[in-house]
């Protein structure tokens, strides 16, 4: 194998640098009716139907938006119930207020990998730049879970794709952070969990790909499992240091 010598590494967020220690359903189910609760403070006379109607919408939002890589936000989906529901006037303030309210309810139970902040030290130290590039239906929330990590001064670029508007693996996500970097694509790696969304994003933007097999084990990877191929594979985050120095041939 030619040597490899990369000068930035790309990392995704959601099980990869954090896990999910609970339930999907049941804890998106509480916080939704945490958001209705919030809009019920914030004099929005709503039913409890609203729950499951906006459970309906995001379920379109989900399956929409990995057809078109697009990234409307959660945030358009609630403003455009709420219109349909004929509050058409709700303010910026209260539409933040309520989605952080719900938002509460999840980041408790995003976990940072123990081995996340040692890899990145270890990383920083070896002279790699790093960026990451999320997909997520709310930025705001995905700044939050980066501060949960402690780990935003290790990257030059944070950038989610509710910020921007599409999605991984559009090649065009990459490339902004390619662009923010003075990059060019062979000189960056990117390390994610999903091979739809980071290995075949890398792929087709010409960015060498590591897919981190910890939570990969997955229905939509399993889907790809003969179709999109990484370039390497690690189990576990402490992996990449010493894979990235046999890569250079060091």
């Amino acid at each position: 194998m030619p040597k490899r010598q990369f000068e930035a590494i790309f990392f995704d967020l959601g099980d990869t640098l954090m896990f999910f220690d609970g339930d999907w359903f049941e804890i998106f189910l509480q916080a939704r009716q945490e958001l209705l609760r919030s809009l019920q403070e914030a004099g929005i006379s709503l039913g409890h139907e609203f729950v499951e109607d906006f459970n309906q919408r995001m379920s379109d939002y989900y399956r929409n938006r990995d057809i078109e890589f697009i990234e409307y936000t959660v945030k358009y989906v609630l403003e455009q119930l709420l219109v349909e529901k004929g509050y058409s006037s709700v303010t910026e303030d209260v539409l933040t207020k309520t989605l952080a309210d719900m938002h509460l309810i999840t980041q408790a139970h995003w976990i940072p990998e123990p081995d996340a902040r040692t890899t990145l030290l270890q990383l920083k130290s070896a002279g790699y730049r790093m960026a990451l590039i999320s997909n997520a239906s709310d930025d705001p929330n995905t700044q939050v879970l980066v501060d949960k990590l402690e780990a935003r001064a290790f990257f030059e670029v944070i950038i989610s794709s509710a910020a921007v508007g599409v999605r991984k693996p559009n090649p065009r996500i990459f490339k902004l952070v390619l662009e923010r970097m003075n990059l060019s694509p062979d000189a960056a790696v990117m390390v994610g969990d999903t091979l739809g969304a980071d290995i075949l994003g890398a792929r087709n933007t010409g960015i060498f790909s590591i897919w981190i097999k910890r939570f990969a084990n997955t229905p939509a990877n399993r889907a790809h499992s003969g179709t999109i191929f990484p370039d390497e594979q690690i189990e576990t985050l402490s992996e990449l240091p010493r894979l990235l120095e046999r890569l250079s041939g060091g």
